[in-house]
């Protein structure tokens, strides 16, 4: 993929999946309520990106890991999501079956 950012499509995937509003969206996370709207509509656009530790809060908000916000194609994006929910004997038990499936991929 190119330089393209993936961060203002998810974020605003992931609010609207979420039912919430720019504006509350920006108020939920510490923003002013006046400034809420406008910066959230800049993140989405792409016209601004916001810090690491605003993207936190924001995950954070609305339930999805941080590096949801930097997966370049859908599948990885829902991967990251599941494999976050998952306790940690079944996130060793994926990345095992990864492992197997890459190998043999590779002697092929």
């Amino acid at each position: 993929m190119s330089n393209h950012n993936p961060i203002p499509m998810r974020l605003k995937e992931v609010r609207k999946k979420a039912k919430i509003s720019q504006k509350a969206l920006g108020v939920r996370i510490g923003m002013d309520e006046s400034s809420a709207s406008a910066r959230m509509n800049q993140y989405e656009k792409g016209r601004h990106t916001p810090d690491v530790r605003t993207l936190k809060l924001i995950a954070n908000e609305l339930g999805v890991p941080l590096n949801y916000f930097f997966c370049e194609d859908d599948q990885m994006a829902e991967a990251v999501c599941l494999l976050a929910k998952l306790k940690d004997e079944d996130k060793s038990r994926v990345l095992s079956i990864l492992r197997e499936m890459s190998s043999q991929k590779e002697l092929l």
